[in-house]
């Protein structure tokens, strides 16, 4: 027969991980999307609480006086799963930047879409650099690292056993915004090269002909000159998600780090 009796104290430890799971969900990329049924993100956070549950060792009980004590120990596991998966989720902001960057630059900066994955509006090319990067995420099997990073986290941060260092957490999200927009730059640096060449071109060609209307002229020249640049360097997409990859690794450390 098949026990599945368990105590009061188990079943504590079992919804405090069911807590940080959950958040996790909430916040980490591909799995918050906002066009991902809430049955399918429930019925993953308690299957992954299963999982991990009969993986780890069981606490010998978490100690604890009173209701509100119970609601810290609560507040700090929700915390946790937040900030894990909240490193990922501004890692996949960088393409957003990048795609107003180049629609910026190519005079479609005034044209926005509606991101199904957030349900906001976006740039064109942010949506289009937003939907090959989760294109890549899951072909790469980068959710198997952010779902393996979760899991880790157990071991390295135990049930209780945030400890939360200010000093470290700023550190790491002022190093991100450097990150951030260097990263950002790198990916739309072929088309802000391509659209300031052709800004020169349009000067000197406005001081040899002055009897043209270069600005009406500018305005379609840099809108076909950008998307045949964003046509010509799709090959290179695979690469820039490659940099958003490895932030998101380096962020995800550095959060688990500064919680140790």
């Amino acid at each position: 027969m098949v026990d599945l009796s368990f105590s009061f104290l188990d079943l504590e430890y079992f919804l405090l991980i069911l807590v940080r799971v959950s958040c996790f969900v909430f916040a980490a990329p591909f799995f918050s999307m906002n066009n991902t049924p809430a049955q399918v993100r429930v019925a993953l956070s308690v299957f992954t609480s299963l999982l991990l549950y009969n993986s780890l060792t069981p606490a010998d009980g978490i100690i604890y006086s009173s209701v509100v004590e119970y609601a810290v120990i609560v507040i700090k596991e929700a915390a946790t799963g937040l900030i894990i998966g909240f490193a990922g989720t501004i890692c996949m902001a960088i393409v957003n930047f990048a795609g107003s960057i180049v629609d910026m630059e190519t005079g479609l900066s005034m044209v926005t879409l509606m991101d199904p994955s957030s349900r906001e509006q976006t740039s064109i090319t942010g949506v289009v650099y937003q939907n090959v990067l989760m294109l890549m995420l899951i072909v790469s099997g980068m959710y198997r690292y952010i779902l393996g990073a979760l899991a880790d986290s157990f071991l390295l941060i135990p049930v209780n056993g945030a400890v939360f260092r200010g000093e470290n957490l700023l550190n790491t999200m002022l190093r991100f915004m450097g990150d951030y927009i260097s990263i950002g730059f790198r990916i739309c640096l072929p088309v802000f090269c391509v659209i300031l060449l052709l800004n020169v071109i349009l000067g000197v060609l406005a001081k040899v002909a002055p009897q043209m209307n270069m600005f009406a002229v500018g305005i379609q020249l840099k809108i076909i000159t950008g998307l045949c640049v964003l046509f010509f360097t799709t090959g290179m997409l695979a690469d820039a998600s490659g940099f958003i990859f490895s932030e998101i690794q380096q962020l995800t450390v550095s959060f688990v780090e500064g919680m140790m």
